[in-house]
């Protein structure tokens, strides 16, 4: 059985190669006001134990395919899985190439969720919202204030 590289860069993936993609509810802030968007981006190994095992999560539900399912060469293709609605997440190819090495590093994670199914009983949450656009300021305050003598040799 021949197997077709998904990228002509990257001829260590393939397009039979298993990834779980998560439908995550995020949030722009615009004007300080709070927009939801809904999300599909691919789950690293790491990321899918824990949220199996019951951790609250972004995601509303997690599917496990083969990345030829999704993309065709620089083509993203959404399934039926994922709603009209939901948008790919930024740098999608990327992290989807990096997410698929991971599961080919721990082929065991593999059977947390079985290709073509999908898993809809995590712990959903919008607790600790996720926000896209966030930027960090820092300021003068918080910089934290040290003991005269800490750079001294005393």
């Amino acid at each position: 059985m021949s197997t077709t590289t998904l990228l002509p860069n990257h001829s260590d993936i393939s397009m039979d190669d298993y990834c779980v993609f998560g439908l995550a509810t995020c949030f722009l802030k615009e004007d300080g006001e709070f927009h939801q968007v809904r999300v599909i981006e691919p789950i690293p190994s790491a990321a899918l134990e824990p949220i199996c095992q019951g951790i609250p999560t972004s995601y509303e539900l997690v599917s496990a395919k083969s990345i030829g399912d999704i993309l065709t060469g620089e083509t993203l293709t959404k399934t039926s899985d994922f709603p009209d609605e939901a948008q790919f997440g930024d740098d999608f190819i990327e992290r989807t190439l990096a997410a698929v090495r991971t599961y080919k590093n721990r082929p065991s994670a593999q059977s947390l969720i079985t290709l073509g199914t999908v898993k809809k009983d995590l712990n959903f949450s919008l607790e600790k919202k996720r926000i896209l656009n966030a930027v960090n300021v820092v300021k003068a305050e918080d910089n934290v204030k040290q003991h005269s003598h800490t750079h001294q040799v005393l």
